[in-house]
């Protein structure tokens, strides 16, 4: 049978309509990409709310075979003791505190693997007990908001750890990948691993549990990139992780 895994999405207020006398609408929503990623690689994508009641998660997360947390809003400093700056996006407390638990109770309580990206690699860390930047220019990093390039089209290097996970799957040495986000782990948890920084600024791209179990971020966009054989084999082997 086809794993089951559950995809985190966004939420957000719909400020367009047909008819523009209607009031905008909250909607929980994700780009198609990550969903055709998932089908691609053999699983069969379902999509997760942001539930209120996080009392449900234990449920839910046995209904699933893997988790996959997607890309998105700024999480809030608050949650690692930091206070929000000028250059701060977005923030959306009810995602937070939903992916947050989800992302805990997954790595603590179950053996089921779990795939961040971008927004996704930042969860895992802080929900583990680790910080971001704010903002990469403000702590004197380069730019990775690279919004002027198609989503498709890689922008910088990242060099991949030695026997690593990542490294099993995308190979040793040097990738190219695309770049969207101006957050990234900073403090990295105690239970994490760095497995790929940043050329040449050595900001983390990519964080996982050691081991044998499937537990891995990355701050790119693979979804977008999964015409390329190495960004199309992390979300093989995350499926077959899920079909055990």
């Amino acid at each position: 049978m086809k794993p089951i895994i559950g995809i985190t999405c966004s939420v957000g207020q719909n400020i367009y309509s047909m008819n523009m006398t209607n009031t905008p609408q909250m909607q929980s929503r994700m780009n198609d990409t990550y969903i055709r990623a998932i089908i691609h690689a053999g699983g069969i994508p379902v999509i997760l709310p942001s539930y209120e009641d996080l009392s449900v998660i234990p449920e839910l997360v046995d209904r699933l075979d893997g988790v996959l947390l997607s890309g998105g809003t700024d999480l809030d400093p608050a949650i690692f003791g930091q206070r929000a700056t000028q250059n701060l996006g977005t923030v959306v407390p009810q995602r937070d505190a939903f992916e947050l638990e989800l992302t805990r109770y997954v790595v603590e309580k179950t053996q089921k693997p779990l795939f961040g990206i971008c927004r996704g690699i930042q969860v895992l860390n802080v929900a583990l007990g680790g910080t971001l930047h704010i903002d990469l220019p403000d702590d004197g990093k380069l730019c990775h908001s690279m919004d002027m390039y198609p989503r498709y089209v890689p922008t910088h290097d990242v060099q991949v750890a030695e026997n690593s996970c990542l490294s099993s799957i995308m190979g040793e040495g040097i990738s190219r990948v695309n770049s969207f986000h101006h957050q990234a782990p900073k403090d990295v948890a105690e239970a994490l691993t760095v497995s790929a920084v940043s050329l040449p600024d050595g900001v983390v791209e990519a964080l996982e549990i050691s081991g044998d179990r499937f537990v891995l971020g990355v701050q790119w966009h693979p979804e977008e990139l999964v015409h390329m054989e190495k960004e199309a084999n992390l979300f093989r082997k995350f499926v077959e992780a899920a079909r055990g």
